[in-house]
C-alpha cells in the first residue's frame, strides 16, 4: 500500500462526483461500506472534525454508487 500523502474531504468528493454530501456521509459514516484507511477523520478544533477519504476511498465510493 502507498503512504497517503493527502486527503479529500466529503463536501470537495460531493461537488467531484456531482452527489449529495449528506448521501456521501451516510455511506462513509458505515465501517463496512469502503476498505480500512480509506476514510479518515481531521480534527480541526475542539471536537470539531471533518471526514476525509483517499483516492483508493473516492474510487471505492464511485463504484458503490
Amino acid at each position: 500500500m502507498a503512504t497517503v500523502t493527502y486527503v479529500f474531504t466529503i463536501n470537495h468528493v460531493a461537488k467531484k462526483l456531482g452527489e449529495d454530501p449528506e448521501l456521501l456521509q451516510a455511506i462513509v459514516s458505515n465501517d463496512d461500506n469502503l476498505s480500512y484507511g480509506s476514510i479518515i477523520s481531521v480534527v480541526h478544533g475542539d471536537d470539531e472534525t471533518i471526514t476525509a477519504l483517499t483516492d483508493d476511498g473516492i474510487d471505492e465510493l464511485r463504484q458503490m454508487l
